[in-house]
């Protein structure tokens, strides 16, 4: 995936008291976001479709991104991933324009605004390899992922009901947010919301 953007990697944000160390995933980072993965509640994993807290999913994710078919950016605080962000596109499929950004934040580094820093960058990065359209899953009950998805400019296109299930067997609805790049650029220099 192109990585021409308006950042470059690694970058350093401050977000509240910290500073936070943004860059891409690579070989050796399995741990670090194992550890990650693995403090995270259960119902936070449900939108993605594999459960990041097993090492044999994590190896298929680093495959994935050393074969160009993901971009995945860490936010480290100090030496501990404390979030990321993923684009998931198929060049191949039917929608080859479309994106979906995962982006999953620590609890301990929530209210700071690090989700709205991963997602905007990621989607930066989705748009600078020629994405028109990004997507994000959530549980609807994830309000603070949605009000960020939302605060940019995403709109609800679908709920699929009863579509994740957890551990314990708990049926969870799933929402389809939606951004279409074109139309939302329209819009934000309508209203002169360009950072040009």
């Amino acid at each position: 995936m192109n990585h021409t953007t308006a950042h470059t990697y690694p970058r350093t944000v401050r977000l509240g008291e910290d500073d936070v160390e943004l860059r891409f995933m690579r070989a050796g980072d399995e741990a670090a976001v194992l550890a990650f993965a693995r403090e995270l509640p259960t119902h936070d994993l449900l939108f993605l479709p594999r459960d990041i807290t097993q090492p044999k999913v994590l190896a298929a994710w680093a495959h994935e991104i050393e074969r160009g078919a993901l971009t995945t950016l860490l936010a480290f605080r100090s030496s501990e991933v404390v979030g990321c962000a993923t684009i998931v596109r198929d060049p191949l499929s039917w929608s080859p324009h479309v994106a979906e950004l995962r982006v999953v934040v620590a609890r301990a580094a929530r209210g700071v605004g690090l989700g709205r820093v991963l997602s905007a960058d990621a989607g930066e990065l989705a748009v600078a390899s020629g994405v028109e359209k990004l997507i994000a899953k959530l549980t609807p009950d994830q309000l603070g992922a949605v009000t960020v998805f939302e605060t940019v400019g995403y709109k609800a296109e679908a709920l699929l009901r009863d579509h994740v299930k957890d551990a314990a067997g708990v049926k969870h609805d799933l929402v389809i947010l939606s951004l279409d790049v074109e139309r939302f650029r329209a819009r934000a220099a309508v209203y002169g919301l360009t950072g040009e």
